[in-house]
């Protein structure tokens, strides 16, 4: 299922729009972190910084074909070796992945859609105790240069809703400058 919104922009556009090396630092992206789940790699923006900082691998999973070859390319010409594409419907299908496989998934600009709590509960479903779910999402409190409309963007209270239905904890508040914020879920 394509998730509304969610349309690419040219990629140097789109990497233009966030800091990832302070979003992966506030959402504790390192070395302790084996294997990671992300839904949705688009051009890499965020895989491959990742991949570069985790133990193991990260499987990334897309619904556009023309995501994954891009990804596929930008990881062989920076010899990135520890990434998994897979081209799946996760919404549709599931990650396809073991009961509490991952030790972190990424959910990131993607919970917008219809029934975001059944993508936080599948998500849940991979993570190992004491995993944690990574959600971003484009700030609701001021016009951004991207982004779903505001009525459908997730506010942190939801987010922490959705978590609990799922057994998860959910951190405060992680501010994201310019354009996002960011929330913890631990398993």
């Amino acid at each position: 299922m394509k998730v509304p919104d969610s349309g690419m922009p040219e990629e140097t556009y789109w990497e233009s729009l966030f800091d990832v090396p302070l979003i992966l630092d506030r959402l504790g992206i390192d070395p302790t972190i084996r294997h990671v789940a992300e839904l949705g790699c688009g051009y890499g923006t965020f895989t491959l910084p990742v991949a570069r900082r985790v133990a193991e691998t990260v499987f990334t999973f897309d619904i556009d074909p023309v995501m994954i070859e891009r990804t596929r390319q930008r990881a062989k010409h920076l010899e990135v070796g520890n990434v998994t594409l897979a081209l799946r419907d996760v919404i549709a299908e599931g990650f396809g992945l073991p009961d509490g496989f991952c030790d972190a998934c990424l959910l990131f600009n993607i919970l917008h859609f219809p029934d975001p709590q059944m993508l936080v509960a599948e998500a849940a479903r991979i993570v190992r105790s004491g995993g944690r779910l990574l959600v971003i999402h484009w700030r609701s409190d001021l016009p951004t240069p991207r982004g779903p409309v505001m009525a459908v963007r997730p506010r942190h209270a939801q987010i922490c809703l959705w978590a609990a239905a799922a057994g998860l904890a959910a951190s405060p508040v992680l501010e994201l400058p310019p354009w996002h914020f960011g929330v913890v879920l631990t398993k």
